[in-house]
């Protein structure tokens, strides 16, 4: 099925079942390859679009109003865009914030990340529900000119993200320090000047309001590769560790990230892990990851705290989950999604170690899920005084 071109279509994004969308293109130009998905969110399209666990992934945007308030120097979640490009329904205005020092448009273009706009992404993102995540070509091309057969092919040809291992293509290069804090009005992002806590924080495509909230806390994190061993986390003598978000197929990564989860559990340590890192945390327990048939990613998802009764409104970004019918004895399940009761958190029964799938950094709610930051320093606080 092909959508009726508008006139002079700069932009074409090709399913691999030989679906065709035509459009305006936006930012870069070229051709790229991915998976699709949709994102549900109302803001926060450029931490969206640099937060790492997007690598391999285009998003599809069923707000229409993206780029209306520009990009800043402020708000990325990594160096660089991760997402592999950006589909809208309408093309983006001129941004209209008091924060705003750019265009949506020229960001991607300085960032080579190609944007797809006049999409009917209604129509699409019923499509990504009932097939699954679908693998596609994006192309944009100001003369308009798309070999249409060659993208299709090409989206066939992509190998998907079920085995791959992409925390590598995004973690760090080597171990570094953190003590940004928060943003808070009107001084922007503070420092912490005391910490409480040394924090060793795992990086399979760590956000950087995750290490923020850490410091917020009083945490004084070092940051060290996804593929640090065990031996080098514990020689920093870290009150706590932290398992950081990512992308790509936990399973993947799990080939040498689980050996050193499971020897850092031997010390006792408090452990706390977001999205990937609850799935890292959940293998190296016992338990098994599945693939989603089109996941979660969004600002307004409904995950119930089974444990106080309460239902948070969260952030959710991940296309794989662990299945809790695998989880172990002694390791309960504290959160469930509202919307298909999938597993959104575990804890160690008797230990200080426990895992959310869903991002309280990101600030859905816009606060529900912040204590989970003030509890990792609490069990820091109870371990310490042990």
């Amino acid at each position: 099925m092909t959508q009726v071109p508008p006139t002079h279509p700069t932009a074409c994004l090709a399913l691999a079942d030989g679906t065709v969308f035509y459009g305006r293109g936006f930012g870069a130009t070229g051709e790229t390859v991915a998976e699709l998905c949709f994102n549900t969110s109302m803001t926060g399209y450029q931490e969206i679009m640099t937060d790492p666990s997007y690598a391999g992934q285009i998003v599809t945007f069923t707000f229409p109003h993206i780029g209306n308030t520009g990009v800043n120097v402020e708000d990325d979640e990594t160096g660089d865009p991760v997402a592999a490009g950006m589909v809208v329904k309408w093309d983006p205005t001129e941004p209209s914030s008091w924060r705003s020092n750019g265009h949506l448009s020229d960001w991607l273009a300085s960032r080579n990340r190609i944007a797809i706009g006049g999409i009917d992404t209604r129509r699409l993102t019923r499509a990504i529900r009932a097939q699954g995540a679908p693998h596609v070509a994006l192309a944009h091309d100001p003369e308009g000119k798309f070999d249409v057969a060659s993208l299709v092919e090409k989206a066939r040809a992509f190998s998907g993200l079920e085995g791959l291992d992409l925390a590598k293509e995004v973690t760090c290069a080597q171990s570094y320090k953190w003590n940004e804090m928060r943003w808070a009005w009107p001084d922007g992002y503070p420092s912490l000047d005391a910490p409480k806590f040394k924090v060793v924080a795992i990086d399979f495509g760590a956000k950087r309001n995750i290490l923020r909230c850490l410091a917020s806390v009083g945490c004084d994190v070092t940051v060290l590769p996804a593929h640090a061993t065990a031996e080098e986390v514990l020689s920093h003598q870290p009150d706590g560790v932290f398992l950081s978000n990512g992308p790509g197929d936990p399973a993947a990564t799990g080939s040498y990230a689980v050996p050193m989860i499971q020897d850092i559990l031997k010390a006792n340590l408090p452990v706390f892990g977001i999205c990937l890192g609850h799935q890292m945390l959940a293998l190296a327990l016992g338990a098994k990851t599945i693939k989603m048939n089109h996941g979660h990613h969004g600002a307004n998802h409904p995950v119930k705290d089974h444990e106080t009764g309460k239902v948070e409104i969260t952030s959710m970004n991940h296309g794989f989950a662990v299945d809790s019918q695998t989880l172990p004895e002694g390791v309960s399940e504290t959160h469930t999604s509202l919307f298909d009761g999938s597993n959104c958190g575990i804890r160690i029964a008797d230990r200080p170690v426990y895992s959310v799938q869903h991002h309280p950094e990101a600030s859905p709610g816009p606060q529900d899920s912040f204590y989970l930051f003030e509890r990792f320093a609490e069990y820091m606080e109870q371990s310490k005084a042990a």
